[in-house]
């Protein structure tokens, strides 16, 4: 299984940089900085979707109280603070030529940072209390609430009326925020390779964490 993962992570990846760099023609209006698109948003997705099931992970863990939901919650919390990063430094590449500023107060672009602040907080959390299942718990929650600062991300612009660059794909794009075909499918593709990369990691970081987890109890019973 874990061969079979990361045989296509590499396969993704490697057809994904073809049609980020290669294949898809560039954009008219911002150049060939508009190719951060294809990461920026793919990040952006993880980040939100990382702390979506972190949250969900935590609740059936305060029910169940297994542990392996935990392991999961700290996996998910890993990768998305990396992808909250990666996302971040991504989007202040990309908002420096197109707005002429590194960084503003713009609505989505704070509400982004305050979810990487919460992935920090439950992190540092967990390094720093001591051990056991108060600490789960607690994180549980911090994990819980963290998750609904995810819709005013994804609606940051609409809500407060801000000018944030906006991807709509369908029926329901305009003419200016249209993508065209081969502009869209780069863009469903990346996020579905990031997203593949992220379910991998986790994966493989839950199964070490399950491992650690048997030794430690391990350890103790000897």
């Amino acid at each position: 299984m874990r061969r079979i993962l990361v045989l296509l992570c590499t396969i993704f990846s490697i057809i994904n940089v073809y049609l980020i760099f290669k294949w898809v023609p560039t954009e008219i209006n911002q150049g060939a900085i508009q190719r951060i698109l294809y990461i920026h948003v793919p990040l952006a997705w993880i980040s939100m979707l990382a702390i979506i099931i972190l949250a969900i992970t935590s609740i059936i863990y305060l029910v169940t109280k297994k542990p392996i939901w935990d392991h999961i919650s700290v996996s998910c919390a890993e990768v998305g603070i990396v992808a909250a990063i990666g996302m971040l430094i991504s989007g202040i590449v990309w908002a420096k030529p197109v707005w002429g500023v590194w960084w503003t107060g713009e609505a989505k672009l704070t509400t982004a940072l305050i979810l990487f602040f919460i992935y920090c907080a439950y992190l540092m959390f967990r390094s720093y209390f001591p051990a056991g299942p108060l600490r789960e718990k607690s994180a549980a929650v911090i994990a819980i609430i963290g998750a609904i600062d995810t819709p005013f991300i994804y609606f940051a612009a609409q809500i407060w009326e801000q000018n944030h660059p906006t991807i709509v794909i369908g029926p329901l794009a305009t003419q200016e925020s249209n993508l065209g075909g081969d502009l869209a499918l780069t863009l469903l593709f990346s996020a579905l390779t990031f997203s593949l990369i992220f379910f991998t990691i986790v994966y493989l970081q839950t199964r070490y964490k399950i491992l650690e987890f048997k030794l430690e109890q391990f350890q103790k019973r000897a």
